[in-house]
Protein backbone atom coordinates (compact mmCIF):
# COMPACT_ATOMS: atom_id res chain seq x y z
CA UNK A 1 0.00 0.00 0.00
CA UNK A 2 1.46 3.33 -0.93
CA UNK A 3 -0.30 6.86 -0.67
CA UNK A 4 -0.02 7.65 -4.57
CA UNK A 5 -2.58 3.92 -5.23
CA UNK A 6 -4.81 4.64 -2.20
CA UNK A 7 -4.79 8.24 -0.83
CA UNK A 8 -4.36 9.53 -5.05
CA UNK A 9 -7.66 11.81 -3.92
CA UNK A 10 -6.45 13.37 -0.57
CA UNK A 11 -4.14 15.65 -1.16
CA UNK A 12 -5.59 18.28 1.07
CA UNK A 13 -4.65 15.32 4.39
CA UNK A 14 -1.57 14.56 2.87
CA UNK A 15 -0.57 18.21 3.01
CA UNK A 16 -2.17 18.42 6.19
CA UNK A 17 -0.28 14.78 7.64
CA UNK A 18 3.01 16.21 6.43
CA UNK A 19 2.88 19.46 8.02
CA UNK A 20 1.73 17.87 11.18
CA UNK A 21 4.63 15.77 11.03
CA UNK A 22 7.26 19.04 10.93
CA UNK A 23 5.59 20.69 13.38
CA UNK A 24 6.43 17.60 15.82
CA UNK A 25 9.86 17.26 14.73
CA UNK A 26 10.09 21.10 15.96
CA UNK A 27 8.14 20.53 19.10
CA UNK A 28 10.58 17.83 19.97
CA UNK A 29 13.48 20.49 19.52
CA UNK A 30 12.03 22.70 21.75
CA UNK A 31 11.55 20.18 24.38
CA UNK A 32 15.03 18.87 24.06
CA UNK A 33 16.40 22.71 24.18
CA UNK A 34 13.99 23.10 27.47
CA UNK A 35 16.15 19.97 29.17
CA UNK A 36 19.42 20.98 28.34
CA UNK A 37 18.37 24.55 29.95
CA UNK A 38 17.44 22.34 33.22
CA UNK A 39 20.11 19.99 33.03
CA UNK A 40 22.76 23.63 32.78
CA UNK A 41 20.88 25.19 35.60
CA UNK A 42 20.95 22.08 37.81
CA UNK A 43 24.99 21.83 37.15
CA UNK A 44 25.51 25.36 38.09
CA UNK A 45 23.49 25.15 40.91
CA UNK A 46 25.65 22.08 42.28
CA UNK A 47 28.91 24.07 41.31
CA UNK A 48 27.62 27.22 43.63
CA UNK A 49 26.79 24.80 46.21
CA UNK A 50 29.97 22.91 46.10
CA UNK A 51 32.06 26.31 46.17
CA UNK A 52 29.88 27.09 48.98
CA UNK A 53 30.59 25.19 51.34
CA UNK A 54 34.18 24.20 50.31
CA UNK A 55 36.84 24.92 53.12
CA UNK A 56 39.23 28.16 52.26
CA UNK A 57 42.08 29.19 54.77
CA UNK A 58 44.84 27.83 57.17
CA UNK A 59 41.93 27.12 59.74
CA UNK A 60 39.80 25.26 57.78
CA UNK A 61 43.16 22.76 55.85
CA UNK A 62 43.97 22.22 59.75
CA UNK A 63 40.45 20.76 60.41
CA UNK A 64 40.81 18.70 56.60
CA UNK A 65 43.38 16.79 58.59
CA UNK A 66 40.48 14.67 60.46
CA UNK A 67 39.01 12.00 58.26
CA UNK A 68 34.98 13.47 58.71
CA UNK A 69 36.20 16.76 57.47
CA UNK A 70 38.41 15.51 54.58
CA UNK A 71 35.68 13.04 53.61
CA UNK A 72 33.10 15.99 52.96
CA UNK A 73 35.46 17.91 51.10
CA UNK A 74 35.95 14.87 48.86
CA UNK A 75 32.03 14.58 48.51
CA UNK A 76 32.47 18.09 47.08
CA UNK A 77 34.74 17.61 44.88
CA UNK A 78 32.76 14.63 43.66
CA UNK A 79 29.63 16.88 43.58
CA UNK A 80 31.75 19.01 41.38
CA UNK A 81 32.63 16.08 39.05
CA UNK A 82 28.81 14.84 39.41
CA UNK A 83 27.96 18.79 38.07
CA UNK A 84 30.46 18.59 34.77
CA UNK A 85 28.65 15.30 33.51
CA UNK A 86 25.53 16.91 33.79
CA UNK A 87 26.85 19.95 31.88
CA UNK A 88 28.05 17.15 29.37
CA UNK A 89 24.56 15.77 28.93
CA UNK A 90 23.40 19.15 27.91
CA UNK A 91 26.01 19.76 25.83
CA UNK A 92 25.74 16.80 23.97
CA UNK A 93 22.01 16.69 23.54
CA UNK A 94 22.17 20.61 22.06
CA UNK A 95 25.08 19.26 19.52
CA UNK A 96 23.33 15.38 18.79
CA UNK A 97 19.65 16.15 19.00
CA UNK A 98 18.80 20.32 18.60
CA UNK A 99 21.13 21.41 15.86
CA UNK A 100 21.24 18.13 13.73
CA UNK A 101 17.58 17.87 14.01
CA UNK A 102 17.00 21.95 13.34
CA UNK A 103 19.27 21.02 9.87
CA UNK A 104 17.50 18.23 9.35
CA UNK A 105 14.02 20.07 9.48
CA UNK A 106 14.91 22.94 7.20
CA UNK A 107 15.75 20.09 4.65
CA UNK A 108 12.46 18.20 5.10
CA UNK A 109 10.58 21.82 4.45
CA UNK A 110 11.90 22.81 1.56
CA UNK A 111 11.38 19.11 0.24
CA UNK A 112 8.27 19.09 1.60
CA UNK A 113 7.50 22.92 -0.47
CA UNK A 114 9.03 21.05 -3.75
CA UNK A 115 6.31 18.09 -3.98
CA UNK A 116 3.49 19.97 -3.07
CA UNK A 117 4.46 22.64 -5.77
CA UNK A 118 4.68 20.30 -8.58
CA UNK A 119 1.37 18.70 -7.41
CA UNK A 120 -0.25 21.91 -7.46
CA UNK A 121 1.58 22.43 -11.04
CA UNK A 122 0.29 19.50 -12.30
CA UNK A 123 -3.33 20.28 -11.44
CA UNK A 124 -3.24 23.49 -12.67
CA UNK A 125 -1.68 21.91 -16.10
CA UNK A 126 -4.85 19.39 -15.92
CA UNK A 127 -7.29 22.28 -15.11
CA UNK A 128 -6.21 23.99 -17.84
CA UNK A 129 -6.15 21.49 -20.27
CA UNK A 130 -9.97 20.83 -18.90
CA UNK A 131 -10.70 24.31 -19.54
CA UNK A 132 -9.72 24.15 -23.13
CA UNK A 133 -12.08 20.93 -23.95
CA UNK A 134 -15.03 23.02 -22.74
CA UNK A 135 -14.17 25.43 -24.85
CA UNK A 136 -14.03 23.68 -28.09
CA UNK A 137 -16.90 21.75 -26.93
CA UNK A 138 -19.26 24.64 -26.75
CA UNK A 139 -17.73 26.14 -29.76
CA UNK A 140 -18.85 22.35 -31.55
CA UNK A 141 -22.05 22.56 -30.15
CA UNK A 142 -22.83 26.20 -31.12
CA UNK A 143 -21.41 25.80 -34.68
CA UNK A 144 -23.45 22.42 -34.87
CA UNK A 145 -26.48 24.13 -33.45
CA UNK A 146 -25.98 27.01 -36.49
CA UNK A 147 -25.11 24.49 -39.40
CA UNK A 148 -28.87 22.77 -38.27
CA UNK A 149 -30.06 26.13 -38.27
CA UNK A 150 -28.76 26.75 -41.93
CA UNK A 151 -29.83 23.12 -43.27
CA UNK A 152 -33.41 23.81 -42.19
CA UNK A 153 -33.36 27.10 -43.51
CA UNK A 154 -32.09 25.45 -47.09
CA UNK A 155 -34.85 23.07 -47.23
CA UNK A 156 -37.52 25.39 -46.23
CA UNK A 157 -36.36 28.07 -48.68
CA UNK A 158 -36.29 25.18 -51.92
CA UNK A 159 -39.93 24.12 -51.03
CA UNK A 160 -40.79 27.37 -51.03
CA UNK A 161 -42.48 27.98 -54.95
CA UNK A 162 -41.89 31.61 -54.62
CA UNK A 163 -38.35 31.00 -54.00
CA UNK A 164 -35.72 31.66 -57.23
CA UNK A 165 -33.28 29.05 -58.10
CA UNK A 166 -30.57 31.43 -56.79
CA UNK A 167 -32.08 31.69 -53.46
CA UNK A 168 -32.11 28.46 -53.25
CA UNK A 169 -28.15 27.87 -54.01
CA UNK A 170 -27.25 30.50 -51.75
CA UNK A 171 -29.35 28.73 -48.92
CA UNK A 172 -27.56 25.71 -49.76
CA UNK A 173 -24.11 26.82 -50.08
CA UNK A 174 -24.64 28.76 -47.03
CA UNK A 175 -26.02 25.17 -44.79
CA UNK A 176 -22.91 23.60 -46.66
CA UNK A 177 -20.99 25.87 -45.08
CA UNK A 178 -22.35 25.91 -41.65
CA UNK A 179 -21.82 21.95 -41.29
CA UNK A 180 -18.23 21.82 -42.94
CA UNK A 181 -17.62 24.62 -40.12
CA UNK A 182 -20.01 22.57 -37.40
CA UNK A 183 -17.53 19.23 -38.48
CA UNK A 184 -14.39 21.15 -38.12
CA UNK A 185 -15.63 22.02 -34.74
CA UNK A 186 -16.39 18.99 -34.06
CA UNK A 187 -12.77 17.51 -35.05
CA UNK A 188 -11.32 19.91 -32.82
CA UNK A 189 -13.71 18.66 -29.90
CA UNK A 190 -12.49 15.15 -30.48
CA UNK A 191 -8.89 16.14 -30.64
CA UNK A 192 -8.97 18.05 -27.48
CA UNK A 193 -10.96 15.21 -25.58
CA UNK A 194 -8.40 12.96 -26.51
CA UNK A 195 -5.54 15.30 -25.40
CA UNK A 196 -7.11 15.70 -22.15
CA UNK A 197 -8.27 12.04 -21.29
CA UNK A 198 -4.29 11.11 -22.28
CA UNK A 199 -3.44 14.47 -19.85
CA UNK A 200 -5.78 12.99 -17.29
CA UNK A 201 -4.76 9.39 -16.67
CA UNK A 202 -1.11 10.70 -16.78
CA UNK A 203 -2.45 12.54 -13.84
CA UNK A 204 -4.12 10.40 -12.07
CA UNK A 205 -1.97 7.40 -12.83
CA UNK A 206 1.64 8.28 -12.81
CA UNK A 207 2.21 12.09 -11.89
CA UNK A 208 0.33 12.19 -8.87
CA UNK A 209 0.94 8.60 -7.30
CA UNK A 210 4.87 9.91 -7.92
CA UNK A 211 4.76 13.26 -6.40
CA UNK A 212 2.35 11.38 -3.42
CA UNK A 213 4.88 8.64 -3.17
CA UNK A 214 7.94 11.07 -2.66
CA UNK A 215 5.92 12.40 0.56
CA UNK A 216 5.72 9.18 1.43
CA UNK A 217 8.68 8.42 1.37
CA UNK A 218 9.81 11.97 2.74
CA UNK A 219 7.17 11.33 5.67
CA UNK A 220 8.37 8.24 6.63
CA UNK A 221 12.36 8.96 6.76
CA UNK A 222 11.23 12.16 9.10
CA UNK A 223 9.77 9.61 11.38
CA UNK A 224 12.71 7.10 10.81
CA UNK A 225 14.82 10.23 11.97
CA UNK A 226 12.52 11.43 14.79
CA UNK A 227 13.05 7.60 16.31
CA UNK A 228 16.23 7.78 16.31
CA UNK A 229 16.85 11.58 17.86
CA UNK A 230 14.16 9.96 20.51
CA UNK A 231 16.93 7.16 20.84
CA UNK A 232 19.51 9.54 21.13
CA UNK A 233 17.72 11.71 24.17
CA UNK A 234 18.25 8.40 26.43
CA UNK A 235 21.90 7.06 25.46
CA UNK A 236 23.56 10.26 25.59
CA UNK A 237 22.70 10.28 29.66
CA UNK A 238 23.84 6.43 29.16
CA UNK A 239 26.76 7.80 27.73
CA UNK A 240 27.94 9.32 30.95
CA UNK A 241 26.41 6.46 33.67
CA UNK A 242 29.55 4.89 34.48
CA UNK A 243 31.01 8.21 35.24
CA UNK A 244 28.11 9.55 36.96
CA UNK A 245 28.18 5.82 39.01
CA UNK A 246 31.66 6.77 39.67
CA UNK A 247 30.92 9.62 41.51
CA UNK A 248 28.40 8.65 43.79
CA UNK A 249 30.81 5.58 44.33
CA UNK A 250 33.26 8.08 45.70
CA UNK A 251 31.34 9.45 47.59
CA UNK A 252 30.09 6.60 49.51
CA UNK A 253 34.24 5.92 49.57
CA UNK A 254 34.52 9.04 51.16
CA UNK A 255 31.98 7.94 53.37
CA UNK A 256 33.58 4.26 54.70
CA UNK A 257 36.79 5.85 54.76
CA UNK A 258 35.78 7.95 57.91
CA UNK A 259 37.70 6.85 60.95
CA UNK A 260 36.62 8.10 64.20
CA UNK A 261 39.24 6.81 66.39
CA UNK A 262 41.84 8.27 64.04
CA UNK A 263 40.30 11.59 64.16
CA UNK A 264 39.98 11.41 68.13
CA UNK A 265 44.05 10.78 68.49
CA UNK A 266 44.86 13.11 65.72
CA UNK A 267 42.97 16.00 68.12
CA UNK A 268 44.65 15.07 70.86
CA UNK A 269 47.98 14.92 69.10
CA UNK A 270 46.92 18.80 67.81
CA UNK A 271 46.21 20.04 71.39
CA UNK A 272 47.61 18.45 73.96
CA UNK A 273 50.00 20.71 76.36
CA UNK A 274 51.96 17.91 78.26
CA UNK A 275 51.19 19.40 81.36
CA UNK A 276 50.64 17.20 84.66
CA UNK A 277 47.47 17.23 86.18
CA UNK A 278 47.00 19.71 89.26
CA UNK A 279 47.96 18.39 92.37
CA UNK A 280 46.22 18.60 95.98
CA UNK A 281 46.42 22.03 97.01
CA UNK A 282 48.31 22.00 100.20
CA UNK A 283 46.28 22.89 103.61
CA UNK A 284 47.70 26.21 105.16
CA UNK A 285 47.56 26.41 108.92
CA UNK A 286 47.09 30.26 110.07
CA UNK A 287 46.60 28.98 113.54
CA UNK A 288 49.97 28.66 114.57
CA UNK A 289 50.88 31.95 116.15
CA UNK A 290 49.57 34.15 113.47
CA UNK A 291 46.50 35.88 112.98
CA UNK A 292 44.67 35.57 109.86
CA UNK A 293 44.51 38.46 107.65
CA UNK A 294 41.02 38.45 106.89
CA UNK A 295 38.06 36.80 109.22
CA UNK A 296 37.38 34.35 106.02
CA UNK A 297 38.06 30.78 106.87
CA UNK A 298 41.01 29.50 106.06
CA UNK A 299 39.89 26.13 104.57
CA UNK A 300 38.58 28.46 101.74
CA UNK A 301 42.20 30.35 100.07
CA UNK A 302 41.16 32.94 97.16
CA UNK A 303 39.94 31.78 94.46
CA UNK A 304 42.42 31.87 91.33
CA UNK A 305 41.32 31.21 87.39
CA UNK A 306 42.01 28.31 86.36
CA UNK A 307 42.61 29.44 82.84
CA UNK A 308 45.88 31.34 83.02
CA UNK A 309 48.06 29.67 80.69
CA UNK A 310 48.78 31.34 78.10
CA UNK A 311 47.77 34.69 79.60
CA UNK A 312 48.74 34.70 83.05
CA UNK A 313 51.34 37.20 84.62
CA UNK A 314 54.24 34.92 84.53
CA UNK A 315 53.29 33.94 80.74
CA UNK A 316 51.00 36.29 79.02
CA UNK A 317 52.49 37.87 75.84
CA UNK A 318 53.00 41.84 76.24
CA UNK A 319 52.63 44.43 73.99
CA UNK A 320 56.41 44.74 73.40
CA UNK A 321 56.85 41.02 73.19
CA UNK A 322 54.38 40.78 70.43
CA UNK A 323 56.90 42.66 68.31
CA UNK A 324 59.87 40.64 68.89
CA UNK A 325 59.91 37.39 67.33
CA UNK A 326 62.72 36.04 68.72
CA UNK A 327 60.97 35.41 71.82
CA UNK A 328 58.44 33.42 70.56
CA UNK A 329 61.47 32.27 67.20
CA UNK A 330 61.69 29.54 69.81
CA UNK A 331 57.95 28.34 70.41
CA UNK A 332 58.54 28.75 74.24
CA UNK A 333 54.68 30.52 74.61
CA UNK A 334 53.53 27.12 73.34
CA UNK A 335 52.52 24.03 75.70
CA UNK A 336 55.20 21.91 75.75
CA UNK A 337 53.93 19.03 73.22
CA UNK A 338 52.82 21.77 71.11
CA UNK A 339 56.40 23.29 71.26
CA UNK A 340 57.69 20.07 70.30
CA UNK A 341 55.68 19.56 66.79
CA UNK A 342 56.50 23.14 66.31
CA UNK A 343 60.36 22.90 66.36
CA UNK A 344 60.07 19.13 64.57
CA UNK A 345 58.11 20.87 61.77
CA UNK A 346 60.52 23.53 61.51
CA UNK A 347 63.19 21.39 61.20
CA UNK A 348 61.47 19.29 59.15
CA UNK A 349 60.94 22.36 56.80
CA UNK A 350 64.70 23.87 57.20
CA UNK A 351 66.10 20.26 56.56
CA UNK A 352 63.72 19.82 53.01
CA UNK A 353 65.38 23.81 51.68
CA UNK A 354 68.93 22.62 52.55
CA UNK A 355 68.27 19.92 50.28
CA UNK A 356 66.82 21.50 47.77
CA UNK A 357 69.71 24.18 48.16
CA UNK A 358 72.44 21.38 48.51
CA UNK A 359 70.84 19.91 44.97
CA UNK A 360 71.24 23.32 43.42
CA UNK A 361 75.06 23.57 44.85
CA UNK A 362 76.04 20.45 42.97
CA UNK A 363 74.28 20.95 40.18
CA UNK A 364 76.40 24.70 39.71
CA UNK A 365 79.82 22.87 40.88
CA UNK A 366 78.82 20.22 37.59
CA UNK A 367 78.14 23.06 35.55
CA UNK A 368 81.40 24.61 36.42
CA UNK A 369 83.33 21.86 35.24
CA UNK A 370 81.86 21.75 32.80
CA UNK A 371 82.26 25.02 31.54
CA UNK A 372 86.24 24.82 32.40
CA UNK A 373 86.62 21.64 30.20
CA UNK A 374 84.64 23.61 27.31
CA UNK A 375 85.37 26.98 27.41
CA UNK A 376 83.09 27.63 24.38
CA UNK A 377 80.25 26.27 26.27
CA UNK A 378 80.33 29.30 29.14
CA UNK A 379 82.87 31.36 31.32
CA UNK A 380 82.76 29.51 34.48
CA UNK A 381 83.83 32.69 36.54
CA UNK A 382 80.20 33.86 35.92
CA UNK A 383 79.07 31.24 37.73
CA UNK A 384 80.85 32.21 40.81
CA UNK A 385 77.99 34.89 42.11
CA UNK A 386 75.29 32.00 41.99
CA UNK A 387 77.99 29.41 43.64
CA UNK A 388 79.12 32.19 46.61
CA UNK A 389 75.20 33.39 47.08
CA UNK A 390 74.12 29.19 47.54
CA UNK A 391 76.86 28.40 49.87
CA UNK A 392 76.21 31.41 52.15
CA UNK A 393 72.52 30.55 52.14
CA UNK A 394 73.58 26.77 52.88
CA UNK A 395 75.34 27.68 55.86
CA UNK A 396 72.64 30.38 57.03
CA UNK A 397 70.42 27.25 56.75
CA UNK A 398 72.81 24.85 58.44
CA UNK A 399 72.80 27.40 61.70
CA UNK A 400 69.24 27.77 62.37
CA UNK A 401 68.75 23.75 61.48
CA UNK A 402 71.47 23.54 64.71
CA UNK A 403 69.15 26.41 66.59
CA UNK A 404 66.07 24.69 66.56
CA UNK A 405 67.89 21.14 67.07
CA UNK A 406 69.20 22.42 69.88
CA UNK A 407 66.00 23.84 70.95
CA UNK A 408 64.22 20.60 70.35
CA UNK A 409 66.88 19.32 72.22
CA UNK A 410 66.25 21.30 75.33
CA UNK A 411 62.20 20.91 75.08
CA UNK A 412 62.90 17.23 75.23
CA UNK A 413 64.87 16.95 77.96
CA UNK A 414 63.39 19.68 79.74
CA UNK A 415 59.58 18.69 79.92
CA UNK A 416 59.62 17.17 83.01
CA UNK A 417 60.50 20.05 84.87
CA UNK A 418 58.89 22.36 82.49
CA UNK A 419 55.76 20.12 83.84
CA UNK A 420 56.55 20.90 87.58
CA UNK A 421 57.24 24.21 86.96
CA UNK A 422 53.95 24.92 85.62
CA UNK A 423 51.47 22.68 87.74
CA UNK A 424 52.74 24.87 90.25
CA UNK A 425 52.21 28.11 88.79
CA UNK A 426 48.70 26.84 87.97
CA UNK A 427 47.86 26.54 91.53
CA UNK A 428 49.58 29.74 92.81
CA UNK A 429 51.84 27.44 95.19
CA UNK A 430 55.67 29.00 94.81
CA UNK A 431 58.90 27.29 96.14
CA UNK A 432 59.39 28.63 99.18
CA UNK A 433 61.83 28.35 102.30
CA UNK A 434 60.25 27.25 105.76
CA UNK A 435 61.39 30.77 106.55
CA UNK A 436 59.12 32.72 104.17
CA UNK A 437 56.46 34.71 105.62
CA UNK A 438 52.98 33.28 104.77
CA UNK A 439 51.70 36.55 103.30
CA UNK A 440 54.00 36.10 100.58
CA UNK A 441 52.88 33.18 99.24
CA UNK A 442 49.44 34.88 99.24
CA UNK A 443 51.13 37.77 97.23
CA UNK A 444 52.28 35.02 94.36
CA UNK A 445 48.92 34.35 94.20
CA UNK A 446 47.31 36.86 93.51
CA UNK A 447 50.02 37.94 91.14
CA UNK A 448 48.58 35.57 89.05
CA UNK A 449 45.05 37.27 88.60
CA UNK A 450 44.36 40.60 86.90
CA UNK A 451 41.45 42.32 87.51
CA UNK A 452 39.84 44.03 83.62
CA UNK A 453 40.04 47.92 83.35
CA UNK A 454 37.26 48.47 81.38
CA UNK A 455 34.11 46.66 79.51
CA UNK A 456 33.57 46.68 75.73
CA UNK A 457 31.29 45.26 73.21
CA UNK A 458 32.58 43.34 70.20
CA UNK A 459 30.75 45.32 66.87
CA UNK A 460 31.51 42.41 64.44
CA UNK A 461 32.39 38.60 64.70
CA UNK A 462 36.14 37.86 64.47
CA UNK A 463 37.63 34.43 63.71
CA UNK A 464 40.88 34.50 65.80
CA UNK A 465 42.96 31.80 64.10
CA UNK A 466 46.82 33.15 64.17
CA UNK A 467 49.04 32.55 67.66
CA UNK A 468 47.62 34.90 70.83
CA UNK A 469 44.62 36.10 69.02
CA UNK A 470 40.64 34.07 69.93
CA UNK A 471 37.19 34.68 68.54
CA UNK A 472 34.68 36.54 69.41
CA UNK A 473 31.04 37.30 68.00
CA UNK A 474 28.99 40.18 66.93
CA UNK A 475 27.23 41.45 69.98
CA UNK A 476 29.27 39.26 72.79
CA UNK A 477 30.75 41.55 76.21
CA UNK A 478 34.31 41.38 76.64
CA UNK A 479 36.61 42.60 79.54
CA UNK A 480 39.29 44.59 78.24
CA UNK A 481 42.38 43.49 80.18
CA UNK A 482 45.50 45.36 77.88
CA UNK A 483 44.34 48.99 75.94
CA UNK A 484 45.45 49.46 72.64
CA UNK A 485 48.71 50.08 72.75
CA UNK A 486 49.12 52.32 69.22
CA UNK A 487 49.11 48.87 66.98
CA UNK A 488 45.91 48.08 66.34
CA UNK A 489 45.06 45.44 68.72
CA UNK A 490 43.95 45.02 72.26
CA UNK A 491 43.59 42.12 74.56
CA UNK A 492 40.10 41.30 76.03
CA UNK A 493 38.54 38.37 77.96
CA UNK A 494 35.27 36.67 77.34
CA UNK A 495 32.60 35.25 79.68
CA UNK A 496 34.13 31.38 79.12
CA UNK A 497 37.64 32.66 80.57
CA UNK A 498 38.81 32.18 77.35
CA UNK A 499 41.85 35.32 76.74
CA UNK A 500 43.39 36.58 73.59
CA UNK A 501 43.83 39.72 70.90
CA UNK A 502 41.29 41.35 68.61
CA UNK A 503 41.40 44.54 66.65
CA UNK A 504 40.85 47.17 68.36
CA UNK A 505 38.01 47.97 65.40
CA UNK A 506 36.18 45.27 66.04
CA UNK A 507 34.93 46.64 69.46
CA UNK A 508 33.24 49.72 70.77
CA UNK A 509 34.64 50.41 74.80
CA UNK A 510 31.69 50.85 76.86
CA UNK A 511 32.06 54.33 79.37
Amino acid sequence: MDWGTDLWDQYDVIDKHTQSGLDLVERYIKFVKERTEIEQSYAKQLRSLSKKYAKRGSKDEQDCKFSNYASFQEILNELNDFAGQRELIAENMMTGICVELTKYLQDLKQERKTHLSDSKKAQQTLGDSFKQLESTKKRFAKEWAEADKATQQADKTESDLNATKLDVEKARQHAHARVHTAEECRNDYASQLQKYNKEQNYFYYTETPQIFNKLQDMDERRIRRLAEGYCQFSDIEKNVLPIISKCLEGISAAGTKINEKQDSILFIEQHKSGFERPGDVDFEDYTQGIKPATSDSSLHPPKVRTKLWPFSKKHKISHAEKHMPPAAEDFSHLPPEQRKKRLQAKIDEITKELQKLQDQSDALEKMKGVYEQNPPMGDPSSLEPQITETAQNIGRLKGELAKYESWLSEAVGGEESSNTINNNTQHGVVAANQGHNIYSEFDDEFDDIENPIGQCTALYTFDGNSEGTISVTEGEMLSVMEEDKGDGWMRVLRASGEEGYIPSSYVKVNL
